[in-house]
């Protein structure tokens, strides 16, 4: 079940005027997820679509059931907590394995390497909807995603996909706050893209270079850091990869102070150098 709404300090308490347009707009979304039982939610444990599944369950009970896509672009930390939160919530969930990696459209990794991902879990929650008769599947796209920024969009397009949050008018703000009234652990969660987004553009996406990612980020998770990248270097002749290291401003100073153990760290990991990226991540 749900916690009780957090509390949280007077200075970042939300004004009456936020207040009274999240309420119209969560009234607005539950009224959307009505229409549209039984449904589907594609789930990944982030704060979008936490809240979607969230009121999703609220609202329709057992007529709703979350899909996590299980991948190597998926860190298995990720998709274990996912799985908590959810039962945590509540809502039926079912892990589907997919295999975009498999897609060379995908692996080639182009600029829009995140329309086979979609398209693929798309296809699976598709084939599941018809088999058990769903009347919709719906994503965590919110009002402030630029859809033709996000090749996710399209394949959200082609499968009739539908974005309650989005068409409820919900910004990301929006929904943050919506999730903190619901006490949902992922109020505050920063964004959580695939390993698949550490690799640049043109470099293949492969099993060894998500590993190399996901073991870099879990020394620096060990850290202590909580909003940062592991980028992906990739290895010039004969050599193994590099890595570059990226935080938010508010961690740079932890940054500066253990530079040298973690770099050490992360040489230590299997990457042949190191870089520490002197501007903050941005948010």
């Amino acid at each position: 079940m749900l916690k009780q709404s957090m509390s949280k300090p007077l200075s970042q308490q939300p004004s009456p005027d936020l207040c009274d347009l999240v309420e119209q707009k969560g009234l607005l979304l539950r009224e959307i997820l009505q229409r549209h039982a039984p449904l589907l939610v594609a789930y990944s444990g982030g704060v979008d679509s936490t809240l979607l599944l969230a009121v999703a369950h609220q609202t329709l009970g057992e007529q709703v059931i979350g899909i996590i896509a299980d991948s190597p672009s998926l860190p298995r930390a990720t998709l274990t907590e996912a799985v908590r939160i959810a039962r945590e919530i509540g809502a039926k969930l079912e892990v589907v394995q997919t295999t975009e990696l498999e897609d060379p459209r995908y692996a080639a990794n182009p600029m829009n390497r995140c329309y086979f991902c979609k398209a693929e879990l798309f296809t699976r929650m598709d084939e599941i909807a018809k088999d058990r008769r769903f009347a919709a599947i719906a994503y965590g796209e919110n009002a402030d995603d630029p859809a033709h920024l996000r090749p996710g969009s399209q394949a959200a397009a082609e499968f009739s996909v539908i974005a309650p949050l989005k068409e409820a008018g919900l910004t990301k703000t929006e929904v943050r706050e919506l999730s903190r009234r619901l006490g949902l652990p992922t109020a505050e969660s920063p964004a959580q893209p695939c390993l698949s987004s550490r690799i640049p553009h043109g470099t293949p996406v492969t099993r060894e270079a998500l590993d190399y990612v996901e073991r870099g980020e879990a020394i620096v998770r060990q850290f202590g850091f909580r909003v940062f990248r592991v980028r992906y270097l990739p290895p010039s002749e004969n050599d193994l990869p590099g890595a570059k290291v990226q935080v938010a401003a508010e961690e740079m100073p932890k940054l500066e102070s253990t530079k040298t153990t973690l770099i050490a760290a992360l040489s230590a990991s299997g990457f042949s150098r190191v870089e520490i990226d002197p501007i903050p991540l941005a948010r």
